[in-house]
């Protein structure tokens, strides 16, 4: 993928972001006043999901983006909701069944990027705009919207290499990338070793089938028989489910030290694996700005606001079959023991109640989490 601006890696840029969209600096409102003659605030838009294995798009994604779209369209609007489970055969069907029922428009995060044009292409044909959500879809979308997932494989690998301290170079790191199918996960590898390459020695690398913590955790056991489990000084591991399979292969080998593993999503499970020590780090990404601006931009692009949604995707990226796509890029924070509190609880994403359970409450008064 290649992009036209970089987003700075500050917390203070999305800040402003969030900032601009809260106070209505966009002007995407639920009023209709300013939209295209042909479709007021009764929109219908297609949301189309790729997993459930990852706890984020049931958890926050999928509510986060439907109470937007009620609140741009005065509660007229609707979401009309799939989720595919991993399955690309399925989110075809999920896909063809909502061109069939002429949503407005659709907002999808592909399980395949590649497999999904034609239903992409079918959907352009109908009249229906494709807005590419996470993971840039093939085929004709009108507007991505992401994180700035180069980005995350750079604050991952150089979290590592903090991680292994001073003697990286005389280390061994195992590398857990994600799916075959998933751009994102050949970004993020790509991030990744723009930290790692000559800092640290690769001992094995996987790409990790549908992105599941099973195949991580079988991965990971293969890892430490070719290359010995006292030989593994750390894991680069693209998402936190795919870290908790890799923390598992290295319990059940035998290791009470466990060596740095890095995550992304700031899953709940892995912000305690985080407290207890057992995963170095994750990255946050703010989800309600991702899927708040997502519905703005499907809300925007049907009703005929173009200054608002042009001002939404500033950005541009480019697809193995188009190029100069209107895009946003949102950035992200790499989260360790040391930033929870001004992140993800500040966001309200997770409460200290739930990360800081019995099981986990004298780590969390260790790090001042309270």
């Amino acid at each position: 993928m290649r992009r036209t601006r970089r987003v700075a890696l500050t917390v203070a840029a999305s800040a402003m972001a969030v900032s601009l969209t809260a106070c209505g600096a966009l002007e995407v409102s639920g009023s209709s006043s300013d939209a295209s003659p042909t479709k007021g605030d009764d929109v219908t838009v297609g949301l189309l999901l790729p997993e459930k294995a990852n706890t984020r798009y049931e958890q926050f994604d999928h509510p986060i983006f439907k109470k937007k779209v009620e609140s741009l369209t005065g509660g007229r609007g609707t979401v009309e909701y799939a989720n595919a489970e991993s399955s690309a055969d399925r989110q075809a069907q999920q896909m063809q069944r909502m061109v069939d029922d002429r949503v407005d428009v659709i907002v999808l995060d592909a399980v395949d990027a590649h497999t999904i044009a034609d239903s992409v292409k079918a959907a352009k044909d109908a009249g229906i705009p494709v807005i590419a959500y996470d993971r840039l879809a093939e085929g004709p979308i009108d507007a991505y919207i992401s994180f700035d997932n180069e980005l995350v494989g750079e604050v991952q690998g150089r979290s590592l290499l903090e991680g292994l301290g001073s003697d990286s170079a005389a280390g061994t790191i195992v590398m857990m990338n994600g799916a075959p199918t998933d751009p994102n996960a050949r970004q993020f590898k790509a991030g990744a070793l723009t930290e790692l390459a000559g800092n640290v020695r690769v001992g094995a690398q996987y790409d990790t089938k549908d992105w599941k913590p099973e195949n991580a955790e079988a991965n990971m056991a293969e890892a430490i028989r070719t290359l010995g489990v006292g030989n593994i000084d750390g894991v680069y591991s693209a998402n936190d489910g795919m870290a908790g399979g890799v923390i598992e292969a290295l319990k059940a080998a035998g290791v009470t030290d466990l060596p740095p593993v890095t995550g992304q999503d700031a899953d709940l499970a892995a912000v305690q694996r985080i407290v207890s020590g057992e995963q170095y780090m994750s990255v946050y990404k703010s989800y309600p700005q991702e899927a708040e601006d997502a519905a703005e931009m499907a809300v925007a692009r049907v009703q005929g606001k173009d200054i608002q949604f042009d001002a939404l995707v500033e950005d541009k990226v480019d697809s193995p079959t188009h190029k100069n796509i209107p895009a946003q890029l949102v950035t992200v924070v790499a989260l360790t023991k040391k930033n929870i509190a001004e992140t993800v609880v500040a966001d309200g994403i997770h409460k200290v109640s739930d990360i800081c359970t019995a099981a986990y409450k004298a780590d969390c008064a260790e790090i001042g989490l309270k």
